[in-house]
């Protein structure tokens, strides 16, 4: 089976520490429905989150495979349709501190198909800015 992957390069405002913090104990706050996150921030511990979109919930776990504060986040991921349809796809988010606030990479790999691919590709950007946008308040 083919395997799709995707990579997206943002520089969001606010520090590599926060944006690590995002991925790692701060999901529900700008991701995931409030109230909604179980997760144990270590290498191998296991995350649950459920986002909310029309009225709907949709469920996202995964455990994390690397733990690098301030620099690396890389985790499986898991969702059902819309999403990675089932596909445990490998998420990695590359921070690099700069002076005007942090360059994100983000790394996804191990999609079925070019569609679920592609859907992830449009919605990371939009991610991106509204971690911005939540956590660049203060």
């Amino acid at each position: 089976m083919a395997s799709y992957t995707l990579d997206i390069d943002r520089v969001i405002s606010i520090p590599a520490e926060t944006v690590y913090r995002a991925f790692t104990d701060r999901l529900d706050e700008w991701f995931g429905a409030t109230g909604s996150l179980v997760i144990t921030p270590e290498v191998g511990g296991l995350y649950n989150f459920e986002t909310e979109m029309d009225g709907q919930r949709h469920p996202h776990y995964g455990r994390f495979l690397e733990l690098v504060p301030g620099k690396r986040v890389s985790m499986t991921w898991l969702t059902g349709n819309p999403g990675t349809l089932g596909a445990e796809t490998v998420v990695t988010v590359d921070l690099t501190e700069q002076q005007d606030g942090t360059q994100v990479r983000i790394s996804q790999s191990g999609f079925y198909d070019e569609a679920s691919r592609d859907g992830h590709e449009e919605a990371w950007p939009l991610v991106l800015e509204h971690l911005e946008k939540t956590l660049g308040k203060g």
